[in-house]
């Protein structure tokens, strides 16, 4: 997959337009609708999107995340993507979607086919609709798709409900729509050498992601991937650890179930099946110790 970031001509594509954070099953739908076209008639397929949220536009901050930008064009190339166009909003933000289609989507694309999710909006205010990119296939000789909407247990998918599942700790739902496991990833740190040496629980920790969106305080069921795609379960603690220090510094700590070694400055990715419980400041070490012996049981 190519990552393109300066406008150039490339032909005759099959485009999945929307900036897919999460890139969940709503958004798999549309960009698969894209690649699958490209597939029957033999021609090449990409997504047209922003490096960054228009929402940093408008609003002058950055979002959380679902992904990384790393991780999303990850999952953008898995699905079978030829290329991603990375547009700068704040170049295209005040075109007309008229203009928006003739001068960037037709002039540099001549799309044989344009694919977006039920709701997609784009243009200056929000003008241009999936009506306007219907109405407009006849005269530009491309094939518009507008995926509809996917739903999990009777709820729409959609970027803004997981974003809510995961800051509310409800990894199932949100892990359902993605259709994968929320994950973090980051290197192994040295922490407060306590787990191994106070509770008898080593832990791998690493600091969270600053650009995606904060999970509740609390402990996990999760899986962690080493280098080498090795996966062990483990249980997990995001927090400050308050029965032990008033630092109040918050990490990412996970205890991975049958292992022993070395972790330290490697990478690892922590994938959260479900939260156990909130963190708790415990009023004695040997309660903690005990809780967290329940909660390791809980896993098997």
């Amino acid at each position: 997959m190519e990552i393109v970031r300066e406008l150039r001509e490339i032909p005759n594509l099959s485009l999945a337009l929307g900036f897919f954070d999460g890139v969940h099953l709503g958004h798999q739908a549309v960009i698969s609708c894209a690649v699958e076209f490209a597939r029957a008639v033999n021609c090449k397929s990409a997504v047209i999107t922003f490096k960054e949220h228009p929402y940093c536009y408008f609003k002058k901050e950055s979002p959380k995340y679902i992904l990384t930008i790393e991780d999303k064009y990850k999952k953008l190339e898995e699905l079978g993507v030829d290329y991603v166009i990375e547009l700068d909003f704040g170049k295209i933000c005040h075109l007309t979607p008229i203009q928006y289609l003739e001068e960037i989507l037709i002039k540099y694309f001549s799309p044989k086919a344009i694919s977006t999710g039920f709701n997609h909006y784009f243009g200056v205010n929000k003008t241009g609709n999936v009506l306007f990119l219907s109405d407009c296939q006849d005269k530009y000789n491309f094939v518009y798709f507008a995926t509809p909407p996917q739903s999990v247990f009777g709820d729409i998918v959609s970027s803004t409900a997981i974003r809510s599942f995961i800051k509310s700790g409800i990894m199932d739902m949100a892990n359902s729509m993605l259709g994968y496991k929320f994950t973090v990833e980051g290197t192994v740190i040295h922490g407060r050498h306590v787990a191994a040496s106070v509770l008898g629980y080593p832990t791998a920790n690493i600091i969270y992601p600053l650009d995606v969106i904060e999970i509740p305080h609390g402990v996990y069921e999760v899986e962690v991937e080493l280098e080498y795609g090795t996966i062990y379960r483990g249980l997990a603690n995001y927090g400050t650890s308050p029965t032990l220090t008033d630092d109040g510094i918050t990490i990412l700590e996970t205890h991975l179930l049958n292992f022993n070694g070395d972790l330290y400055n490697k990478p690892i990715k922590v994938s959260f099946n479900r939260m156990i419980r909130p963190e708790y400041k415990f009023n004695s070490v040997d309660e903690l110790k005990l809780q967290i012996g329940l909660d390791v049981q809980s896993l098997y």
